[in-house]
């Protein structure tokens, strides 16, 4: 089971995107309610490497978070980016991007905000972000 896991990582395959993509087709709302919990998962992870002063995995996490929210919203909402990632087997990150637009649309700024966000810790914490810059970016993400 590890190598198959290891191998998977090797192509970039999301193996918590397989596992809940195929829940979503006998349960879309239990889909929903895991992509939810890992998530708050995330968001502790994240608040937790914080607090240790590890700025790459709090950020990492942060991303995490968002994406799942952003993925969660995606599928509830039905959305063709959802549609286009449940077709190909995993999400692209410019399909998560217009996903944020389309969902910002409908039910506000706070969607954005918090994308872009995560997307800037994402990108330049390696070399760039202070834990206290990381630590209000993690709040507008929570």
């Amino acid at each position: 089971m590890e190598g198959l896991i290891k191998k998977a990582e090797e192509y970039d395959i999301d193996i918590n995107d397989l596992i809940i993509d195929a829940i979503s087709r006998k349960d879309p709302k239990g889909a929903i309610n895991l992509r939810i919990e890992l998530a708050k998962k995330y968001i502790a992870e994240a608040e937790d490497y914080l607090k240790k002063g590890d700025a790459v995995q709090a950020s990492e996490k942060a991303y995490k978070t968002a994406e799942e929210i952003v993925k969660a919203l995606a599928e509830k909402f039905n959305i063709p980016e959802y549609q286009q990632a449940s077709k190909e087997g995993r999400w692209y990150t410019y399909w998560l991007a217009s996903a944020v637009n389309r969902l910002t649309k409908d039910l506000g700024n706070w969607i954005l905000n918090g994308w872009n966000s995560a997307y800037n810790l994402h990108v330049w914490t390696e070399s760039f972000l202070t834990l206290i810059e990381i630590f209000l970016y993690l709040f507008i993400i929570n």
